[in-house]
């Protein structure tokens, strides 16, 4: 990959608080650069930029980018940006983010990529905390926020980076991976993929593009014809639930609500026990996940055990966060319904009285293609009450609407804006209930709204 910040010493972010900025200018930063930013939305990420030492601007204007010598932009910028435009117009140098992690990927020895589906920012998550506890002092890009970190990554000193490599438009083909972490691969993202066939292909060309490693699903059906379509001659090893992979969790124990322990198998011995501090089935396949990522990193076992039962999840993934009329609140990110379903079966080994999901459908296209699934997902609930759909950048070209959705799930009720949704929450809520509210939109207001004081 040409390095385009050779020579280069003034880097302007264009969405300087972007979740997948920060980290980028965390490194950037520790490596001397001299940053400058700008957004539209005056945020705790926009502030954490200027603490971390970026000139922040508030709002866009051309002059912005006076005296960059490079400005790298987030997916969210529209082509007409003003200062997106002022920098092309000036003969600077514009880079697209994933283009700048690719090139930083590159910079480290240990490139740790966790790919999939889902489960990414969870399982990126793990890892990173497992390292830190065996004190490699990584860098990190991480999709969530990660209370260990303060952020959604850090810049270390170590020689490692782990990076949540998403799939989304190809942009994890420009990452330079040694070791490759494939968690699975399902019907998502199709509006840019078009079919299945063309997203494992797409998987399939990154694991031919790793180094040294991938450590894959061995259970996944698609992600074993992933692989076996790379090419890839390195060194392959699985990780699953059946005692056929390499690594496996068998003798699965649910404690606590939010604790779980399991015994962890690799190469057909024992290894030892492990205690998560999150709930579900799949978490469990994320800390198996990292916990082999770990060892063949040649962390120490203990350091597993130590980072796993430190890390209490991520922002967005079944956070906790408060109490309504006795019941207890979290928020989860889940927005396809294998994900959907995976939350509200953990949810309900936890031992609450009900579950009640508030969810927010994300893009048109999503809803139309997937309603029959997700109904099926939802319906694990016991009482669903649905927002209007997101659309997100689409616009309605299906003509569908939640109120199709929630015809579709026994006693559902589509009650539209935040207002309301919040109103009839309050109304159900009691002591004994998890309150869910649940989607990859801003339908986390909601839960904010449920326990304000």
């Amino acid at each position: 990959m040409k390095d385009f910040l050779s020579g280069k010493k003034k880097v302007h972010f264009i969405g300087c608080g972007g979740s997948g900025m920060l980290p980028l200018e965390q490194i950037l930063l520790a490596k001397g650069f001299e940053l400058s930013g700008s957004d539209n939305n005056d945020t705790a990420t926009f502030r954490l930029a200027e603490a971390n030492g970026v000139k922040v601007m508030l709002g866009h204007s051309a002059e912005n980018v006076n005296g960059a010598e490079l400005v790298v932009y987030s997916a969210a910028i529209a082509e007409s940006n003003v200062e997106l435009i002022a920098a092309r117009s000036l003969n600077i140098e514009v880079r697209e983010r994933s283009e700048l992690l690719g090139l930083v990927s590159s910079w480290y020895q240990h490139a740790l990529c966790v790919c999939g589906t889902h489960g990414k920012t969870t399982a990126t998550s793990m890892l990173t905390q497992i390292l830190l506890a065996d004190g490699a002092d990584p860098s990190a890009v991480i999709g969530g926020k990660l209370p260990a970190v303060h952020g959604y990554g850090k810049s270390g000193n170590g020689d490692s980076i782990v990076i949540e490599a998403c799939e989304f438009k190809d942009t994890f083909l420009r990452l330079s991976p040694t070791l490759s972490i494939v968690l699975n691969i399902d019907n998502d993202h199709l509006d840019y993929f078009g079919n299945m066939e063309n997203l494992i292909t797409s998987f399939s060309r990154f694991v031919g593009m790793t180094r040294d490693a991938v450590l894959y699903n061995g259970d996944d059906v698609n992600t074993v014809k992933a692989v076996e379509q790379s090419g890839f001659a390195g060194k392959r090893v699985t990780f699953g639930f059946a005692d056929t992979n390499d690594y496996y969790a068998t003798n699965i124990e649910y404690i606590a609500p939010f604790e779980t322990k399991f015994t962890l198998i690799g190469k057909a011995e024992c290894i030892g026990d492990v205690t998560i501090r999150v709930p579900g089935t799949h978490n469990v396949l994320n800390a198996v996940a990292s916990a082999a990522a770990a060892l063949l990193r040649g962390t120490k076992f203990s350091s597993i055990c130590e980072g796993l039962n430190a890390f209490n999840g991520v922002g967005r993934r079944f956070e906790r966060k408060g109490t309504l009329n006795g019941a207890v609140v979290v928020d989860d990110y889940a927005h396809h319904p294998t994900e959907v379903a995976a939350t509200l079966n953990a949810a309900k080994t936890m031992g609450f009285k009900r579950v009640i999901v508030i969810h927010q459908p994300f893009t048109y296209s999503r809803t139309n293609e997937l309603m029959n699934e997700f109904a099926e997902a939802l319906s694990l609930a016991d009482k669903v009450l649905l927002t209007d759909i997101m659309g997100g950048r689409e616009a309605n070209a299906w003509g569908v609407t939640a109120d199709m959705l929630a015809a579709k799930i026994v006693g559902a009720e589509m009650l539209g804006d935040f207002v309301r949704v919040a109103d009839r929450a309050r109304e159900l809520a009691s002591d004994g209930d998890l309150i869910i509210t649940m989607g990859c939109g801003d339908v986390y207001k909601v839960s904010d709204m449920l326990i304000a004081k």
